[in-house]
């Protein structure tokens, strides 16, 4: 049966296609993204989408049989501000949103396709070897200091993370210095950057999130944004959060001496 996967940009969907095409299933892949060149060798074929244009990406699923559909990878939420980059059926689906928070608008879209008659899965147990431990994931301990910034930042978490406009939040000194909303988690980071030096970086996931989209994933250059911002510990949903490349985050967590740990909710 072939899979459509729905990839936005970063490395999750790369890692996902290259996964699946070495278990036997290459999926079509409708690429929301500017390079799709590493994506292609793994897919059985590549369909870009330059505009978000929901009409005629169902239709082309519908065309080639498929019944079943991923999500992946970042799409600027702020897409739907620029009407000129969304079809009508798109524009019809942004204005029927009573709420436009990431919950509404991803749930939505799921809604949408599942009404086409497409079924919608979940990655989780594709990567399920990349989910972060419970404890010290890469680079050293924290220290007593990060380790209560961090229960702090997960305090604080478990009150906005519902809220459903962002997963991550950067405490420094008891004090909250940056939240993620639209923007994403790097911006966020670098945001934090320039109102001080130090932190520790919580990233959560919504308790009784739908886990087929939004898992929480860290890689390599989310540890080089830290570095530069200066924040050296990161606190992640132990179970919930995907570690990219994870050989390369190991080394970049040594190398830049942040601490990476698995904690619960």
């Amino acid at each position: 049966m072939t899979v459509a996967l729905v990839a936005g940009e970063g490395l999750l969907p790369e890692e996902i296609v290259r996964r699946m095409a070495g278990g036997g299933s290459r999926p079509v892949v409708y690429a929301i993204r500017e390079n799709y060149e590493s994506i292609a060798p793994y897919a059985l074929d590549v369909v870009p989408v330059f505009r978000t244009e929901l009409a005629a990406t169902l239709k082309d699923m519908a065309s080639r049989g498929i019944k079943s559909v991923m999500f992946a990878g970042l799409v600027p939420k702020t897409l739907m501000y620029r009407s000129a980059m969304l079809d009508s059926m798109a524009r019809s689906f942004v204005a029927s949103l009573e709420s436009r928070d990431d919950h509404s608008l991803l749930s939505g879209i799921v809604a949408l396709f599942e009404r086409a008659g497409f079924e919608v899965v979940g990655y989780r147990d594709i990567l399920g070897d990349l989910l972060a431990c419970s404890g010290v994931v890469a680079g050293r301990p924290p220290s007593d200091e990060e380790a209560e910034e961090a229960a702090y930042g997960v305090e604080i978490a478990r009150v906005i993370v519902p809220l459903s406009f962002g997963q991550s939040v950067i405490v420094n000194r008891r004090s909250v210095v940056a939240v993620e909303a639209m923007e994403g988690t790097d911006a966020a980071i670098l945001r934090a950057g320039s109102l001080c030096r130090g932190g520790v970086l919580v990233k959560m996931i919504k308790q009784g999130q739908d886990s087929r989209y939004d898992i929480p994933v860290v890689g390599p250059s989310t540890l080089s944004l830290m570095s530069r911002a200066g924040l050296t510990c990161l606190a992640i949903h132990a179970g919930w959060t995907l570690v990219l490349s994870p050989e390369e985050f190991s080394k970049a967590a040594a190398e830049k001496d942040i601490s990476v740990v698995g904690v619960d909710y």
